[in-house]
């Protein structure tokens, strides 16, 4: 009697064909985590720091090697489910270098004895060993292995050519930050409140965005991008699965890239995470969620952007005006740049909106910029300090230009990218996905964004007469002297922020060649 399992083997079942060299720099970042845990398990607590710190700058250094190796591929590979293409590629080094950068701000430790992280069990626990492990200054090492699942899941999520495994990617990058959200030296109950507000964000993200591939999935009888934009354009099932399911997606893609009106928490957990984790959230989960959104409606559904074109372009309005109305209001520089952090969401949907070959490009030179500049926002933050730690309230920061000239400077020009005034990264970076849209026919947005750019402006100006016209405080914060570390994500952050505003044709001509997708 011939069984079932007897069939199943006796089947000639081909297994995928897997591209190992396309696949290695997530692999790479993978495997590294990997290697991580099992530091924490058997290297001395002594030398735990050193070993993360050179395994996770090593394994990001090779990951964008293999990332440059790559360049002028384009493939598919994992039996369809991994695109390597050059939005796939250019993404990718960028979420690795700034992922790099961001590791450097998580491994400093003269600024506070332990870093920025307390060990989880310090957190919940309160016995007297505990609390040593708490000031333990070389102990909070399992941020660095959390730091790289992430970036790796990011890495996949952003070459991700199926829905199914951009869902699995999705949730790989998600659940580290849920953690590190949570690890904050001080403040506990405040980074415990953000944790748990980011996990339930990124729960409603993947419910919806499930639910929507599984509406998808029996429109067009597949997951893969390729099919589902065959499906789009011959199918004859009912429309209605279609729509109801791109909506899904538009809710789960858009928690993730905190546009508005699913935002909600984001500033809360921008304020209470650990700032190097809200400068890896703010830079590297940005350029991956955008990602996303670029390959899912330029590959699978462009031919129905008639349809959800209108509905991005309402969102992109509504993301810009709100983010910058906001932050107006905001008394603490953490909630300030994180609604600056949504009204610039607002602007790469601009680009994104265009549905022409600059738009994609123009996406992808505003995402790397804006990167190096809000790492680099976030590495001042974290050096203004009193002794309850970072002092993030507005009015600590009175008379920072006399206290630190030269750090109020940094945080000037940063400021004044974010604002989008010339020769810096953040003009060129509106412009040209102002110009994208112009030219796809989105005047509207532009003339939108424009009056939304001038409103941001004025928060980001209160911030620096602030720190230049008003008399500092006798008990005012001090501004402490960064490690190497931090000096080094400094230097990183000003010199692309001047570089990519002055001289920023060699970006967007690598962005402009990057800009076609395969399938």
């Amino acid at each position: 009697m011939t069984t079932v399992a007897d069939t199943v083997l006796a089947a000639d079942i081909e297994a995928p064909k897997l591209d190992y060299a396309a696949l290695s720099p997530m692999l790479i970042l993978l495997g590294a985590a990997c290697v991580g845990i099992l530091v924490e398990a058997f290297v001395p607590r002594r030398a735990r720091h050193l070993v993360q710190v050179v395994l996770s700058l090593g394994a990001l250094a090779a990951a964008f090697v293999a990332v440059v190796i790559q360049a002028q591929r384009e493939l598919i590979t994992a039996a369809g489910a991994v695109a390597i293409d050059g939005p796939a590629l250019f993404l990718s080094g960028s979420i690795i270098v700034l992922g790099a950068v961001s590791v450097l701000l998580m491994a400093e430790r003269s600024l506070d004895a332990g870093g920025s992280f307390v060990a989880q069990a310090a957190v919940v626990a309160g016995s007297p060993s505990d609390r040593r492990l708490a000031s333990e200054p070389t102990s909070h090492t399992e941020a660095f292995p959390l730091a790289l699942f992430a970036l790796g899941g990011m890495v996949l999520f952003v070459s991700s050519n199926d829905l199914l495994i951009m869902f699995v990617a999705l949730e790989v990058l998600s659940l580290p930050l849920y953690l590190l959200c949570a690890l904050a030296r001080r403040r506990r109950l405040l980074s415990q409140e953000a944790a748990v507000k980011y996990f339930l964000l990124g729960a409603f993200a993947s419910a919806f965005f499930l639910y929507g591939v599984a509406l998808i999935y029996g429109y067009a009888g597949a997951v893969d991008l390729a099919s589902i934009h065959a499906a789009v354009n011959s199918s004859p099932a009912n429309d209605v699965l279609l729509f109801v399911g791109l909506a899904m997606l538009i809710i789960g893609l858009g928690f993730k890239a905190g546009v508005v009106p699913f935002h909600s928490w984001t500033p809360d957990v921008y304020q209470g995470a650990p700032t190097p984790v809200t400068a890896l959230m703010a830079a590297c989960t940005k350029v991956a969620a955008f990602g996303a959104i670029l390959r899912v409606f330029y590959v699978a559904f462009q031919s129905t952007k008639w349809d959800w074109r209108p509905v991005l372009i309402g969102i992109a309005m509504l993301t810009m005006v709100v983010g910058s109305v906001l932050a107006v209001t905001q008394t603490d520089i953490k909630r300030l740049l994180a609604y600056s952090s949504v009204a610039n969401a607002g602007f790469i949907l601009t680009g994104v909106v265009a549905m022409n070959e600059r738009g994609v490009s123009s996406t992808l030179f505003y995402l790397a910029a804006y990167g190096f500049t809000t790492i680099g926002a976030f590495a001042v933050v974290m050096l203004v300090r009193d002794a309850d730690g970072e002092a993030t309230h507005l009015s600590r920061w009175a008379g920072l230009g006399r206290r630190s000239p030269l750090y109020a400077g940094v945080m000037t020009l940063f400021l004044l990218a974010f604002a989008g005034l010339p020769l810096t990264s953040g003009f060129i970076s509106k412009f040209a996905v102002f110009a994208a849209a112009i030219e796809g026919d989105a005047v509207s947005l532009v003339i939108v964004g424009v009056i939304a750019s001038m409103v941001l402006a004025f928060p980001y100006l209160r911030v620096i007469v602030l720190m230049y016209l008003s008399d500092p405080a006798e008990d005012g914060p001090t501004v402490s002297v960064p490690g190497g570390f931090t000096a080094a994500a400094l230097t990183i952050g000003v010199l692309a922020t001047v570089a990519l505003g002055v001289v920023p044709t060699q970006l967007l001509d690598l962005a402009g060649q990057a800009a076609q997708f395969v399938r």
